[in-house]
């Protein structure tokens, strides 16, 4: 791993760039363009470049064929960089607030604000947790309601703008299987942004860990979590649901991740985080299926991942390995869109 976070790098010399790498961090730099070099990184799994001055990505990049999850929001890419629609293995992809989507996102924006709500009118409790973009707080309402509100860490953060979140969250709406956004938060300390969400009860709690440096790319799960083949299928089918929401809505979720997955222990899920959203290309069919094609491969993960943790057995879950297989396919045009993965399981075990 080599990591160098909001250092004013504009430059990135080709030297730097050991072929063994495996997990690149260059987030919030001024890097205008990166070597050919970077081809050389057969093995490069994880590819953070959020918030720099990119306008294209290399061509050589396309030799990279482990990589799995990149971020380039927040650049200046003119259009969707096609060398990455083409990788086997890609499963995570943020490109939200460049110059091809940011007027959609701004429009969205404007168009349609959140109710505002001054962080003085909410109680603030405890930490409820943290990912890349923001802390969450228990918080309650004027009138004792329980919500968490999530105050962003920066106005750059390791998957893009703030108001990238902020715009998806309103495009996607309300859905029994995501974690909404009720309300914008204004007047937090340090002049944070903020979004106010729903707080589940104590029961729901998140499905696994994030990545460690040994994983890379794949979530931590407690060792002794199992669940029934019952409680695993109503998971997926609620995952999927969700998923295939989002991707109506024109949008990519782009963190389809247990970590991001609150659980109830009997089947009941919600997906959260938005902070690695993109919106789909609206002038391209075409490629605005190939990017949901990409994002089902991460809803196959998940998939592997509960399935695995199914104490009766493959062979009592149906039609999951199936259509998980489907979803990893490496050949990315055979793959699925999510409503074809949710037609498949919506049938009960």
């Amino acid at each position: 791993m080599v990591g160098f976070k909001a250092n004013r790098i504009a430059h990135v010399p080709a030297a730097s760039l050991p072929a063994g790498l495996r997990w690149l961090v260059l987030t919030d730099n001024q890097i205008p363009a990166l070597p050919d070099a970077l081809g050389r990184c057969t093995s490069l799994q994880k590819l953070m470049l959020a918030g720099n001055r990119l306008s294209r990505l290399p061509d050589a990049l396309a030799a990279c064929a482990q990589l799995e999850l990149i971020r380039v929001a927040a650049n200046a890419l003119s259009a969707v960089p096609g060398v990455l629609l083409d990788l086997p293995r890609l499963a995570w992809l943020a490109c939200g607030g460049n110059p091809w989507s940011a007027a959609h996102e701004q429009s969205v924006w404007t168009q349609a604000q959140l109710t505002a709500v001054s962080a003085d009118q909410l109680t603030w409790a405890g930490c409820l947790g943290q990912g890349a973009s923001g802390v969450i707080h228990a918080v309650s309402d004027a009138h004792g309601a329980p919500l968490a509100a999530k105050l962003f860490k920066g106005q750059m953060t390791s998957d893009g703008w703030p108001q990238t979140e902020m715009a998806a969250s309103l495009q996607v709406g309300a859905h029994p299987g995501l974690v909404g956004a009720v309300a914008r938060i204004t007047g937090a300390a340090g002049g944070l942004d903020g979004l106010l969400m729903h707080r589940l009860s104590a029961q729901w709690r998140n499905l696994a860990g994030p990545p460690s440096l040994d994983s890379c790319t794949r979530d931590v799960y407690e060792d002794k979590l199992a669940w029934s083949a019952d409680v695993v299928w109503r998971m997926a089918l609620g995952l999927t649901q969700a998923l295939a929401h989002v991707h109506a809505a024109g949008l990519l979720h782009g963190d389809v991740y247990a970590h991001n997955v609150l659980h109830d222990g009997q089947g009941g899920v919600r997906l959260g985080d938005f902070g690695a959203a993109t919106f789909l290309p609206a002038g391209s069919a075409a490629q605005a299926r190939r990017m949901q094609q990409i994002e089902v491969r991460a809803l196959g993960y998940l998939l592997q991942e509960l399935m695995e943790r199914c104490i009766d057995g493959p062979e009592a879950l149906g039609v999951l390995p199936a259509m998980r297989d489907a979803c990893l396919n490496e050949c990315i045009a055979d793959r699925p869109l999510v409503q074809d993965v949710l037609a498949g399981i919506e049938q009960p075990l």
